[in-house]
């Protein structure tokens, strides 16, 4: 009786939360730059700085950075656009020809008349 008790605790407490422990590692080791994110003390910021060596983060509320440890990040809101999808929009975009300014040509045609007087 008493493995029993065991085996259901195990199914209706441990195992949820080594499930939830683990989607949040891996929710902190995609993190990056340009990610808006929530903290545990609900201040909402953009990625600035991700320092792995001290497990800590830089975040850009409204120009102000504030460093907090990584275990503080309690979501992520919004994933940051890959920057090699940016690049490949923009690359792909052609030229737009530019059109001769007519500005240009007034003001060089008025001074020509002044030098002609």
């Amino acid at each position: 009786m008493i493995v029993v008790l065991f085996v259901l605790m195990y199914f209706l407490m441990i195992r949820p939360q080594q499930k939830q422990e683990k989607k949040r590692r891996e929710q902190l080791s995609k993190l990056a730059v340009g990610d808006n994110v929530v903290t545990i003390g609900r201040l909402h910021g953009v990625i600035d700085e991700i320092n792995e060596a001290e497990k800590t983060v830089t975040l850009d509320c409204d120009g102000i950075f504030l460093t907090f440890d990584l275990n503080a990040i309690a979501q992520v809101k919004e994933r940051a656009v890959a920057s090699s999808t940016k690049e490949t929009s923009t690359t792909e975009q052609p030229a737009e020809p530019k059109e001769p300014s007519t500005e240009t040509s007034e003001t060089d045609t008025k001074d020509s008349d002044s030098e002609a007087k």
